[in-house]
């Protein structure tokens, strides 16, 4: 079984010394701090690179140079993206520019008055699109674990003076089921993270990057019970200071389709999306765990 276990990184030191150099001196001097703190994980953190040197090895037939300098980037790359959502989300001066594919579809979701699922993963920057999520002026939803909940609830508390976006907690009553239900009447938007789950939560095999890998059922069944279009979203930093995002066509159920054929039609466009652009953007893979450990 996949070793992670719903929590994430992270400390709230590192957050308060980060934001007080973004504030002080500006985001590009913050990215010089972040250099020592990816070699740090670069040199110190074995378990956690073996994975992802696998992974490039592996998944992307790296040789072994060209995979040590790829596993350096991707800490890298995982820490300005931590950054930056910082950044956005509490307000400091940046200059960043985004680029969005697909927005008209994720216009038309909300234009169908039935509310709307996205479907993301630990790939890229998803959050910071956030700002395009309000020009669909709807609101949006975000499903976690309870133990991203928290550290994402202490740091956006201290550093933007509270949240900005509404966020579910998955919970074992269930509850968080009546919540995204009651969202969705209102015509509102879920985003979900479809690519990771812990102990004794249902998967499904699907065939990823050359090797059958699990992925959690949850997020795929709760799209074709509720009968609501599905866009699969991500985002990827591609400068320092622009960002790609993506948002596919609507995936909807079709009349003639069980329950179950739309499952498992969303596990194969989530999956086949979700390795297209890691094709595309390799070094923003960020499931630090074995994730086709079975």
């Amino acid at each position: 079984m996949p070793e992670w276990q719903g929590k994430s990184r992270g400390n709230k030191l590192g957050y308060r010394i980060f934001v007080a150099v973004c504030k002080s001196i500006g985001l590009k001097p913050a990215y010089l701090l972040l250099r020592v703190v990816a070699t740090h994980y670069f040199l110190f953190s074995r378990k956690t690179s073996r994975h992802i040197y696998e992974y490039f090895t592996r998944r992307h037939g790296y040789g072994k140079l060209k995979a040590i300098g790829s596993l350096y980037t991707n800490y890298y790359r995982f820490g300005q993206t931590l950054l930056d959502k910082i950044v956005i989300m509490s307000g400091i001066e940046s200059n960043f520019t985004y680029h969005f594919d697909g927005e008209e579809n994720l216009v038309e979701i909300v234009s169908r008055n039935k509310g709307g699922i996205l479907l993301s993963g630990h790939v890229g920057n998803w959050e910071v699109a956030g700002h395009f999520l309000k020009r669909l002026k709807i609101t949006t939803h975000v499903v976690m674990y309870d133990g991203e909940h928290q550290q994402i609830k202490d740091y956006l508390n201290e550093v933007t003076g509270g949240r900005k976006f509404n966020v579910i907690v998955i919970r074992e009553d269930m509850s968080h089921i009546y919540a995204i239900s009651e969202a969705l009447q209102k015509n509102e938007l879920i985003c979900m993270h479809a690519d990771r789950f812990i102990d004794k939560s249902k998967t499904t095999l699907f065939p990823f990057l050359g090797e059958p890998a699990l992925f959690p059922i949850g997020p795929f069944i709760l799209a074709s019970s509720f009968n609501v279009p599905v866009s699969v979203v991500f985002g990827f930093k591609e400068r320092s200071n622009h960002y790609h995002f993506f948002g596919s066509k609507p995936i909807l159920r079709e009349e003639s389709e069980s329950k179950r054929e739309f499952t498992d039609r969303l596990v194969k466009e989530f999956a086949n999306e979700m390795e297209d652009k890691l094709m595309l953007y390799p070094e923003q893979w960020f499931n630090y765990y074995n994730f086709w450990a079975r």
